[in-house]
């Protein structure tokens, strides 16, 4: 299933249901059972594995897996969870959320999506960015003082690689390539790819240079701030002479019954590791008020009963006119149990409800 395209020249209120996919991402946050005790990296990815079965039978049309390297996530070779998906789902697309380029061979992810795409049947994507963390460059002996460069250079050969073709290419990071074959060989080119950008016009333009799709990373603030960006994207496309593409959005969420009961259960996990990250980079530790009103319709957090959480994506992908939706379900130490319910609710529930809102509009 291709991803549909996103009418630049529209205005908000011209968006199709059938214009939007709705899915879902996780990091594979290390979880709590519930009298507290975390529970082992291993436990967790079998969790997950189990959480994506349960989306692809709710009909979410896209899951996500992170890849980080530190000790509040278990994912590290998203690559590897997403094979173990592929043969225990039927119908979603999968896919990573994101793959930090930098510090990674592309010759070598490319291989491994277009495994991944090959054990799905033709399901696998990838969203390619820099990463919200460090870790790593120097875990793979990369040079922070090299931050833009890797990315620049990585991805002009990864844009070469995703067509399938034959690759001549040469760069400053690496040694050149001359009608060099990759495999395993696509079986249906071009790997679908995305570029995750968390808010400079600079990689918004450059998602547009290369023609591929825009994944905007929104987890603090107004959501309708991103506008200019997707403004921009737009307008690049067009003075590229490059048709209209997709345009996403990632926010974290949490759905429940009950409003209240979304926002009670989240809050003690949101407080939690919103403020260890928040003590790593000079932030200060979030509040309660805080976190009520980023849940309210101006904020970024999608949490609430099935209709809160589907009335405000169905306003925000009117207001950016998106292609996709993916909510980050996972949230530091939330538990297994508590992630099921909302991919069951969100499944069932949200996204009917969204397309029924986009409908009615």
């Amino acid at each position: 299933m291709e991803s549909p395209p996103a009418p630049h020249d529209l205005e908000p209120h011209d968006l199709e249901p059938h214009d939007l996919e709705l899915g879902l991402d996780t990091f594979g946050d290390i979880t709590a059972e519930s009298d507290g005790t975390l529970r082992s990296g291993a436990q967790t990815l079998r969790d997950l594995l189990e959480q994506a079965v349960l989306a692809d039978e709710v009909g979410v049309d896209f899951l996500g897996v992170g890849e980080h390297h530190r000790a509040d996530y278990s994912v590290s070779a998203p690559e590897v969870v997403l094979g173990a998906i592929a043969a225990r789902t039927q119908r979603m697309r999968i896919g990573s959320a994101v793959t930090v380029l930098s510090s990674d061979d592309p010759i070598r992810v490319f291989q491994r999506f277009s495994t991944v795409d090959a054990l799905s049947s033709g399901r696998a994507e990838v969203i390619l960015g820099r990463g919200s963390f460090t870790e790593s460059f120097p875990l793979f002996g990369y040079d922070l003082a090299e931050y833009e460069d890797l990315f620049t250079d990585k991805l002009a050969l990864f844009a070469e690689l995703r067509t399938g073709d034959p690759v001549t290419w040469s760069g400053s990071t690496r040694g050149p390539l001359r009608a060099q074959p990759v495999y395993p060989e696509l079986e249906n080119a071009p790997l679908p790819t995305w570029i995750a950008v968390g808010g400079s016009p600079e990689s918004v333009v450059r998602a547009a240079s290369y023609g591929l799709p825009l994944m905007l990373a929104i987890i603090g603030g107004d959501p309708l701030r991103f506008r200019p960006y997707v403004d921009l994207y737009h307008r690049a496309l067009g003075e590229l002479g490059r048709s209209p593409l997709p345009v996403g959005v990632h926010s974290p969420g949490h759905v429940a019954d009950t409003d209240a009961q979304a926002r009670e259960e989240l809050w003690p996990h949101y407080r939690e590791y919103v403020g260890r990250i928040g003590r790593e980079r000079g932030w200060p530790p979030p509040t309660r008020i805080e976190f009520e009103r980023s849940t309210g319709p101006d904020g970024s957090l999608y949490v609430g009963s099935p209709e809160t959480v589907a009335r405000k994506i169905a306003a925000t992908a009117r207001a950016l006119g998106l292609s996709r939706f993916d909510m980050k379900y996972s949230h530091g130490t939330l538990g297994h149990q508590e992630q099921l319910r909302s991919i069951e609710l969100y499944g069932t529930q949200v996204i009917p409800r969204v397309r029924e809102l986009l409908t009615d509009a």
